[in-house]
């Protein structure tokens, strides 16, 4: 007779998805994951088979969460420009930019380096892309140049913050996407 999962897989990645922000993918281990989310490590091991297994499906759940994040923002912008700087500010909380502009970049690493991550990374940003371009313009080609060009400038933003820090995130991120969308 099958056992009833006590902590469902999504619990389980959720959590473990805050301890690998802190020790980047490299750092993790079925003890601290066991300790973390409150089950064995042999039942981790169960579920998951390896810890490269197991960063995996950390992984691919917080992409399924930011496409889901991504989703809703799409659906609830305005579609226009302005409209689109707020969608990709609703993907950036200001007070998960220092975690994303530092720890984040472990996590990059390992999506960039895993085939698997990397083609979900990929799916991401032609969704994220074409909810940009669709702002943009109403140009099938034009929108989708500038939702990639867009998507690149936030991104790139926001690394530059990281770097100057001479505005809080919120204000330098929204003034760089603003300055750009003002000059198309």
């Amino acid at each position: 007779m099958p056992r009833h999962k006590t902590i469902s897989d999504e619990q389980v990645l959720d959590t473990l998805l805050g301890v690998i922000m802190k020790t980047g993918p490299e750092g993790l281990t079925f003890a601290l994951s066991a300790k973390a989310c409150g089950l064995s490590s042999a039942t981790l091991v169960q579920r998951y088979g390896n810890r490269e297994a197991l960063v995996e499906a950390i992984l691919l759940r917080a992409w399924d969460q930011l496409q889901a994040e991504t989703d809703a923002a799409d659906a609830e912008e305005t579609v226009t420009p302005a409209g689109a700087i707020e969608l990709l500010m609703r993907l950036m909380p200001p007070d998960a930019a220092e975690l994303h502009a530092t720890d984040g970049l472990l996590l990059l690493r390992e999506d960039i380096r895993n085939p698997k991550l990397r083609s979900r990374g990929a799916a991401w940003g032609r969704s994220l892309a074409a909810a940009l371009g669709r702002r943009l313009s109403q140009d099938p080609r034009q929108a989708h140049q500038l939702g990639w060009q867009m998507a690149a400038l936030w991104q790139g933003a926001h690394t530059w913050w990281a770097f100057t820090r001479d505005a809080p995130a919120e204000e330098a991120i929204r003034q760089s996407l603003q300055e750009w969308v003002d000059r198309l």
